[in-house]
């Protein structure tokens, strides 16, 4: 496995595991008409440095360091440091804002966050990083798209916003109400093209139907084209619900169980076998890494690419570092 498909695969898989519990209530949706950097007094400079936090690490001990160092370490972690660097800035601001809403109101009672992409955010040293065949060109590139979002947060009536984000969509991005069952104002679907070079832009598994039963709790009968009936779908084009075997899933429980890489996906029975091939890789809320790197390469800006995949949110300073 490549070093940037082991990246794409933390923030595509497993973070989202994370992410789909730390939801919290919403004021009523106000109707901004789009993304724009605050008008309020700027932070002073290296304002990210001046913020500390304390992270626990895989080994179980905590370290405490500095915001700055922090943010460097999730972007190596979360993105390919190949990326454009407006996607890079783009990354570095979901990575803040995912972070200071973490320290309002951690997990753990001795951190303020982890470096187990499964709970909070992957993490990775520039000396590990380094160790591990990156460049120190790679590091700088990144603590450079942190600099120069120095303290850019995003918000939503005020509060910092549930900054999920993803590997790729597919093409289209989903509801949260698609994926976690509750309506965010923020995190509606949009297009995201441009996404074909993503390592998993499209997957296909195949399943002996005696494996497909088993991993479903169903017990076969009869020809397997016959199993399958009908099918509803999210705004953002995933598997809202589906019969198989006159029970109905839905396309999460689906994806869980089956190993999918997302809910976007359609199922055949080929030569015996069921086939399924997906469409994108991670839960398809939020950002698309791929297609925030897409937007890049045209030309957009990290703002323009937050607006796109963030309805409605403000990038602001406000919030944090005295302002």
């Amino acid at each position: 496995m490549t070093k940037e498909l082991l990246l794409c695969f933390l923030a595509g898989v497993v973070l989202p595991l994370a992410l789909a519990a730390v939801f919290q209530e919403l004021p009523p949706p106000a109707q901004p008409e789009s993304s724009s950097v605050s008008t309020a007094p700027q932070a002073a400079a290296d304002a990210d440095s001046q913020v500390t936090l304390a992270v626990k690490k895989q080994d179980g001990t905590s370290e405490t360091m500095p915001l700055q160092d922090y943010l460097v370490g999730v972007v190596l972690a979360e993105m390919p440091a190949g990326f454009e660097p407006e996607a890079l800035k783009a990354q570095a601001v979901v990575a803040r804002t995912y972070t200071q809403k973490r320290m309002e109101g951690s997990k753990h009672e001795e951190a303020d966050v982890c470096t187990d992409p499964g709970c909070c955010q992957g993490f990775q040293s520039p000396g590990d990083y380094v160790s591990a065949g990156g460049t120190e060109a790679s590091v700088e590139k990144v603590r450079q798209a942190v600099l120069e979002t120095d303290a850019l947060v995003l918000q939503y009536n005020g509060r910092l916003i549930d900054a999920t984000y993803f590997s790729c969509s597919g093409g289209t991005t989903e509801d949260a109400v698609a994926v976690w069952g509750r309506d965010v104002p923020y995190l509606q679907s949009v297009e995201s093209p441009g996404e074909e070079e993503a390592p998993r832009f499209t997957d296909t598994v195949r399943f002996s139907p005696a494996q497909f039963a088993e991993k479903l709790g169903l017990i076969p009968s009869g020809d397997p084209v016959g199993w399958f009936g009908a099918v509803t779908y999210t705004e953002g084009g995933g598997v809202d619900t589906m019969v198989i075997l006159g029970k109905s899933f839905t396309g999460t429980y689906l994806r869980a169980k089956l190993g999918l890489r997302s809910t976007a996906f359609t199922v055949s029975v080929e030569d015996g076998a069921i086939v399924i091939t997906t469409r994108g890789f991670g839960h398809r809320v939020g950002m698309s890494q791929y297609g925030a790197q897409a937007m890049a390469l045209e030309g957009h800006s990290f703002e323009e690419i937050l607006a796109h995949y963030y309805t409605g949110a403000e990038l602001t300073r406000e919030a944090y570092y005295g302002n």
